[in-house]
């Protein structure tokens, strides 16, 4: 490691870390979320390991189903994934007592320092995770331990925390700590790493769009982020009258960029697809040597009375089981618009991330004068030796940002200035741009490009091809590549452009539509060649790189590109239960309609249910079960393991219940609530019952617009069942030559 970049083998090296909590999932879907984890280009999967969730009562640990991280590590491994252990004891997560347990809470010990009455506590719990890894927890096994979490003042308990890990026979590579809000670590005893997300729950809910959240949508050259865990800052901590600044041991490097967002009751963020890619882009444009998404994969709690609380001292009170987190990959394991979004720039970085994490940043002179400026163009340059990569971005949630005219940019290099693009070009909002400067493919180098960089393919010897460069079209931007000083205007579409250096090097360089982007997957497997699809269904791999595709109805239309043109992939027959799943599904379509009837009318809460610092806090059962609307779902008996249910609904809390059980709930947003109905234990015989509370119109907790414009539409209170329906689809598995 270096300050500029990580080194693996010796090679500089770019990881894309997701969250997944495994006592969150179970155990059983644990490789699935896996696989599709690695389909969305994360070559490292992080994990919280909850002390709450596994001894809730002292010398009572549990470590089997999905609470045996011994297996998670294995499972993480055979899929060819690095692993990092957020090993706390304290790590939030949305926990009660921030994941200690209540007799660890309410021990007359200081908690989180050198307390030695605190340390033999501490010392206790890893001697046990260090038995349930058995020898796993080593450095060529775990890329990385995570030492404590948000700990702003105490630098010596870290290290000792290190020791006490070390002497329980815990190790890896890597020791690292969270950086943000002025936190003063132990430098260079941990690596620090920082966070940025583009909204939050822990404003309070009149607030408009908080300035921390709004900077992150720039590129910067500053990683702090004041705003991350503040609602739970003493408002005296230390950390908050001092900056964190990059360590000079260290490059940037990132663990919580916003893979989505949880749900507080007083505030109900909903960030889109598009949103999150613009913070992880913005990051990466500004020098990030570890681009880290949290979540990347959402859950459900492994009980009730497991959250972060009001009447746990918290100032907010999250959903009770569910935590969705608006990530890529959903609570229902199906994934989400961020996952495309967002593995369009991992396999980026999957293709150039050995160039590109050495690479400096460069700030241009002109830079936005504050978060309020929406004029200025927000750009930057990721460039060594003459080539790298132009990086712009035109998207902000919220506050929209108008199309930005008549850009041309002239850059200094090493090699001399470069213009591009030859004439200058509009910026439309909603770019997200990584544009080729200077880059040598296979012996040809591409001068500059006004299409973003996504992967290189190997030649194909038997149809004579050379290795094809892929760019994607930036939607409304012609498209300019140039070679040799030679401008060539490019329509996107499936032929390449061929390029010929006069020594014989070539390289075809194909420019994909930018309305096929969502439906574009790079198979990356360990010692194999690039693959590049197009699928509007869900593609995973193997660890070999064999491919299956999730798809309901017919055999899933997929396109490969190789030989310098695309073809169909074929599939092997599905069988057993997948079969008749997709006869089902091909009767109704990919989804069916649930037949529901209404059990109770729902009638208007008081929608006073306390406070705590100002933040509305959420209802109880009680208030559910005196005023909520209840709906009987039939659900038929066809399902199968992959049967996801999609409810559409408005009001203020929803309860799936199974059996009179909870399963799920959510504070509403404006979006759907989605299960998979296998996961929250529904059978056959099952009795399934949706709970929503109404919503009343002069509450005051903070919606997304929409979901606002609804509520005030309401006469009174707002509760509604719009939709609910289930799909489900057949797992095809390539078939092999």
């Amino acid at each position: 490691m270096s300050s500029r970049a990580l080194m693996r083998d010796g090679r500089p090296w770019l990881p894309v870390s997701g969250e997944l909590h495994y006592t969150r999932v179970p155990r059983e879907r644990w490789t699935q979320r896996l696989r599709l984890m690695r389909a969305g280009g994360v070559s490292v999967v992080s994990t919280y390991v909850p002390w709450l969730h596994h001894e809730p009562v002292r010398g009572q640990a549990r470590f089997d189903g999905r609470f045996d991280v011994g297996a998670f590590v294995d499972a993480v491994r055979a899929e060819g994934l690095e692993l990092v252990l957020r090993l706390g004891p304290w790590v939030h997560g949305e926990m009660r007592n921030g994941g200690f347990p209540d007799w660890v809470q309410d021990a007359r010990v200081q908690h989180r320092t050198d307390d030695p009455a605190y340390l033999d506590l501490v010392r206790e719990w890893f001697g046990q995770l260090a038995r349930a890894l058995d020898g796993r927890c080593r450095p060529d096994t775990v890329l990385a331990i995570q030492l404590e979490n948000e700990l702003y003042d105490q630098p010596g308990h870290l290290v000792t925390l290190k020791r006490l890990a070390r002497e329980a026979g815990l190790s890896a590579p890597l020791w690292t700590a969270t950086a943000w809000g002025g936190a003063d670590l132990p430098d260079p005893e941990v690596l620090p790493l920082w966070g940025g997300y583009g909204d939050g729950f822990w404003v309070d809910p009149a607030e408009p769009w908080d300035p921390t959240f709004r900077a992150h949508y720039f590129f910067s050259d500053t990683w702090d982020d004041p705003g991350i865990g503040a609602d739970v800052r003493g408002a005296g901590d230390a950390a908050t009258a001092r900056r964190a600044e990059l360590s000079p041991w260290f490059p940037p490097a990132t663990c919580e960029l916003g893979g989505g967002m949880a749900t507080a009751y007083h505030r109900r963020p909903r960030p889109d697809a598009l949103d999150i890619a613009a913070v992880a882009h913005a990051k990466l444009g500004s020098g990030s040597a570890w681009q880290g998404f949290y979540m990347y994969a959402g859950g459900t709690n492994p009980g009730p009375g497991l959250e972060e609380t009001q009447s746990t001292g918290y100032p907010n009170d999250m959903t009770r089981l569910s935590y969705d987190f608006h990530a890529p990959i959903g609570e229902s394991g199906r994934a989400a618009p961020s996952h495309a979004a967002l593995r369009l720039q991992h396999a980026f970085i999957e293709a150039f991330g050995e160039r590109v994490a050495p690479m400096p940043a460069h700030l241009p002179e002109k830079r936005p004068t504050g978060v309020e400026d929406a004029a200025t163009l927000r750009w930057a340059v990721r460039a060594d030796d003459g080539s790298g990569f132009v990086f712009i971005g035109r998207h902000q949630p919220h506050v929209p940002l108008p199309t930005y005219r008549g850009a041309q940019f002239r850059i200094e290099t090493t090699r001399g200035a470069v213009t591009l693009p030859s004439t200058p070009l509009d910026i439309p909002p909603g770019t997200l741009a990584r544009w080729p400067l200077g880059l040598e493919v296979a012996g040809v180098t591409i001068d500059s490009a006004t299409a973003s960089a996504l992967t290189v393919l190997p030649g194909a010897a038997a149809s004579v091809s050379p290795p094809t460069l892929v760019l994607v079209e930036d939607a409304g931007i012609p498209v300019e590549i140039v070679h040799d000083g030679l401008a060539h205007r490019v329509t996107p579409g499936p032929s390449p452009l061929r390029i010929e250096e006069s020594h014989g090097a070539a390289l075809d360089v194909l420019v994909v539509p930018a309305s096929q982007a969502a439906h574009l997957w790079v198979v990356d497997a360990d010692g194999g060649e690039s693959r590049v699809l197009l699928s509007r269904d869900e593609v995973t791999w193997d660890a070999a790189g064999r491919v299956s595709v999730r798809a309901g109805g017919a055999a899933p239309d997929v396109r490969e590109y190789a030989g310098g043109a695309w073809r169909e992939l074929v599939w092997e027959h599905v069988s057993g239960v997948a079969r008749a799943a997709r006869a089902v599904t091909g009767q109704r379509g990919d989804a069916a309609s649930v037949d529901v009837s209404l059990v109770r009318a729902a009638s208007t809460p008081s929608g006073e249910y306390g406070s705590r610092d100002g933040r509305p806090a959420a209802p109880d059962d009680a208030v559910l079960e005196e005023h909520a609307a209840v709906y009987r779902l039939e659900v038929p008996g066809w399902v199968d393991e992959d049967a996801v249910v999609r409810v559409a609904w408005a009001g203020d809390v929803a309860q799936l219940r199974v059996d009179g059980v909870t399963a799920t709930d959510r504070f509403w947003d404006g979006s759907d609530l989605v299960v998979n109905l296998r996961d929250i234990g529904v059978s056959a015989s099952s009795r399934v019952e949706l709970h929503v509370l109404p919503l009343r119109r002069e509450s005051a907790v903070h919606l997304p617009a929409d979901a606002a414009a609804r509520l005030a539409a309401a006469t009174d209170a707002l509760c509604a069942l719009d939709a609910v329906e289930i799909s489900q689809r057949a797992l095809w598995p390539e078939a092999l030559a």
